[in-house]
């Protein structure tokens, strides 16, 4: 019997590597992102690494409805996943004041509003495959305010809280909730968020490989928080023992722009 995971934002960067690791691992994938021919392409190879069995489903859940929409999909292809993957996420360097509307609408629909509705719309199935996993890629600007990033780095905390308490909901059910924090990755979420030039990516970053073989070993082992590094590590449980004006004024500095 295939065991089915959905993987969301899974066109490139992390996404791509989870479901890489996924498919290494005996996993049938949904596929989901805005762009069907980098989900073909993906499907294409893992069919030639893996014989991995896809279903591609090319959905924007920036779009009020976008999670409904997939939850259709998969439910109609007759799929009850065994692992959700809420991985899609934008994110945009700039002051508030000046961000466009639109643009921080669709933030808060991706980041925030899709992978609570499609949590909440897989949970059935989940609870029906259990033991079954959830893994929500939030990022280590969960633990602090982020001026310059302000509704990225609230999205993300938003992300950490729900998982830490739906984890405590549901475990004795059968379901562990993970949330992935990483810091700085290689990926294009810097030139998409148009902040190339921000200090934050100026250091050495983690590779989204790297990235996701952590995330999955921390899920398949039922780990409630995986935060990729040793120094990502020490920095965020830090941030618990720094005064809260300082752990915003260094978010502050480490978005600057160079």
């Amino acid at each position: 019997m295939q065991r089915w995971a959905v993987v969301t934002g899974a066109s490139g960067g992390i996404g791509l590597e989870i479901a890489r690791e996924l498919a290494a691992r005996g996993y049938a994938l949904v596929l989901s992102a805005r762009s069907g021919d980098k989900l073909q392409a993906l499907a294409e190879e893992l069919q030639r690494t893996h014989a991995t069995a896809t279903l591609i489903a090319a959905v924007d859940l920036g779009l009020p409805g976008g999670a409904d929409e997939l939850a259709r999909r998969i439910e109609h292809a007759g799929i009850e996943p065994k692992v959700l993957v809420n991985n899609a996420g934008i994110g945009l360097f700039g002051d508030f004041a000046d961000a466009d509307p639109v643009q921080t609408r669709e933030m808060v629909e991706l980041n925030v509003a899709a992978p609570t509705r499609l949590t909440r719309l897989l949970l059935p199935a989940l609870l029906r495959q259990a033991p079954a996993r959830v893994l929500n890629v939030a990022s280590t600007a969960a633990f602090q305010p982020g001026p310059g990033m302000a509704v990225y780095f609230a999205s993300k905390a938003y992300v950490l809280s729900l998982g830490e308490a739906l984890d405590a909901e549901l475990a004795p059910r059968g379901v562990r909730v993970t949330t992935l924090c990483p810091g700085a990755t290689r990926t294009d979420f810097g030139a998409r968020a148009r902040g190339e030039r921000s200090a934050l990516f100026a250091a050495e970053m983690a590779s989204a490989a790297a990235v996701a073989r952590h995330g999955v070993r921390a899920m398949e082992r039922g780990q409630r928080l995986a935060i990729h590094g040793l120094l990502n590590r020490l920095l965020a449980f830090g941030v618990k023992f720094t005064p809260r004006r300082l752990a915003t004024a260094i978010a502050a500095w480490k978005i600057r722009p160079l």
